[in-house]
């Protein structure tokens, strides 16, 4: 070490320090920048929002709140089929079944006119209680067979010439009519009789008693003004209702919520 000159010995210790200073700074430096780095990423990371998967734009995409967990429809989802579907009907009359003989129970001596059984017993009732208070509840027409309403329909039709549109606004195609079921009738006025099957029959003592009083024997009337099915207004009209089977029956007439014609 002697042989060294002291001025050239002291000269390497000075950049030999230099050197090693400097390097140490670098280390700090870059170590630092890494660490600050990292730190970054790692909050950036648990700050953001998670991603949504989109799936072909037209999937329910679920997306958490307050840790409940929510579904919500794309807006691309087309809306849901709102249209009504139309009740098969034959110029606003719907069909109904022919009831059975062995069903059926005759409401007048001759045994002429029939109801099914149920609402004969309370069609009969109803007349009796509409008697004592001076009412002549009398029955025109109960159930009637898809092969007497083929004349009512078509040979009545040619007798008025009246076309067919027309005449489906005061009768039903055969097997259309409600008078197939057994449950329907026609009542008129026994003390007005010259107003049976007209809306003059409306203003008879006899028609407003029904109005009052037919719900509380499962009656009522099928056919009121401005009905959905089209048909005239027909106050003599009555449709009994008081069973399981009845309610069944007429339910589409009752479910009805635009005019059929």
């Amino acid at each position: 070490m002697d042989e060294i000159p002291v001025a050239l010995r002291e000269a390497k210790k000075t950049i030999k320090s230099s050197y090693i200073t400097t390097n140490k700074v670098n280390i700090v430096i870059v170590g630092s920048t890494v660490a600050f780095l990292a730190l970054a990423f790692f909050f950036f990371n648990r700050n953001s929002p998670p991603k949504s998967v989109n799936v072909n734009q037209t999937q329910p995409v679920e997306t958490v709140e307050n840790n409940t967990p929510t579904v919500t429809q794309n807006q691309t989802s087309p809306p849901l089929n709102q249209e009504e579907k139309i009740p098969d009907n034959i110029l606003g009359h719907l069909p109904y079944e022919e009831a059975s003989q062995n069903e059926l129970k005759a409401i007048t001596n001759d045994g002429g006119i029939k109801l099914r059984q149920k609402a004969a017993d309370k069609f009969l009732q109803m007349q009796t209680d509409a008697k004592t208070q001076g009412i002549i509840l009398m029955p025109i027409s109960g159930f009637r067979s898809i092969k007497d309403q083929e004349y009512l329909f078509f040979q009545v039709k040619e007798q008025r010439k009246q076309p067919t549109s027309k005449r489906a606004e005061v009768s039903a195609p055969p097997g259309y009519s409600e008078h197939h079921t057994g449950y329907a009738i026609d009542i008129g006025d026994g003390n007005v009789p010259a107003t049976n099957l007209s809306t003059n029959f409306e203003q008879t003592s006899a028609y407003n008693w029904l109005k009052n009083n037919a719900a509380k024997y499962s009656f009522e009337l099928s056919f009121t003004p401005d009905n959905l099915q089209g048909v005239n207004y027909e106050p003599w009209h009555w449709r009994f209702v008081g069973d399981t089977h009845s309610l069944e029956t007429f339910y589409k007439a009752h479910q009805l919520t635009t005019k059929l014609k």
